[in-house]
């Protein structure tokens, strides 16, 4: 499974539940008491569901990432935190009768295999918020910026040794599991960029202009059919387009929105 940074999930998570909650309906969180966020990370979605289930549920954050879970335990509104695998969670049968997890599935080689462990572990539901990371759909004031990112996130793709495009098709997984599935909802998690800019949106600019972005994820990319030469090419238009989106934003004239679908998956064991 691979490791994600603090800085990575907050700027892939950011603001993604506070537009709207309706996605969530499915989980019927005021009806469940014994919450578990598997995956759960500096925990932004273990905040949210408490707050959609309300002041008698016990909602529990698990994380193989102990430096993960140590931010999300130094919160100014924690939840308690347990360190366990997905695969092998450190909790007796029946301990939950709600069990969640947030774009997790899509890093592991066998979801299915994770859904029966969390299927172990609840009396009731199991739901699943994973994306389709092929689907991801960028409008920008900066005209090659959109046509750049999806060459790169292709090549990422082709790299990318578990299924990040996974999205609806996570209901094959619960049905292989043996769960029944209730429903799947599409929720789109729009990210805007417009001044003023925030620092976060700043950093990604510079990330941008350097090329730093794609020398983080260089080995995943060449690991595809991306060759050397067209990886160098990819990067210098990538750090000329980033140029181009600091001379806007100086100007206070970039614009950027980027719709990345997530299904909810909600089965019942």
């Amino acid at each position: 499974m691979r490791e994600f940074s603090e800085d990575y999930l907050r700027r892939t998570r950011e603001g993604m539940w506070d537009d709207s909650r309706d996605a969530l309906e499915p989980l019927d969180l005021q009806s469940h008491d014994r919450i578990l966020d598997v995956g759960c990370g500096t925990g932004e979605l273990s905040r949210v569901l408490r707050e959609e289930a309300g002041d008698d549920a016990t909602v529990v954050g698990c994380d193989a990432d102990t430096d993960l879970l140590a931010i999300a335990g130094s919160h100014a509104d924690p939840v308690p935190v347990v360190a366990g695998d997905a695969l092998q969670l450190p909790f007796p049968d029946d301990s939950f009768d709600l069990v969640v997890c947030q774009a997790l599935l899509i890093n592991l080689p066998d979801p299915a295999a994770a859904v029966a462990e969390f299927a172990r572990v609840s009396s009731d539901l199991v739901a699943a918020v994973e994306p389709n990371n092929a689907a991801v759909e960028i409008d920008s004031s900066v005209d090659s910026e959109g046509r750049l990112e999806r060459r790169a996130r292709e090549a990422y793709l082709e790299g990318i040794p578990t299924d990040v495009a996974l999205g609806a098709d996570a209901r094959e997984a619960f049905g292989t599991a043996g769960l029944d599935v209730l429903e799947t909802r599409q929720y789109d998690h729009v990210r805007t960029v417009e001044p003023p800019y925030s620092e976060t949106a700043l950093l990604a600019a510079r990330r941008k202009a350097t090329g730093a972005g794609l020398a983080d994820d260089r080995e995943t990319m060449l690991s595809g059919t991306l060759t050397e030469a067209e990886y160098d090419d990819l990067r210098s238009a990538w750090r000329e387009m980033g140029r181009d989106v600091i001379e806007q934003m100086e100007a206070r004239e970039y614009r950027r929105e980027e719709s990345v679908p997530f299904f909810v998956t909600v089965g019942r064991v």
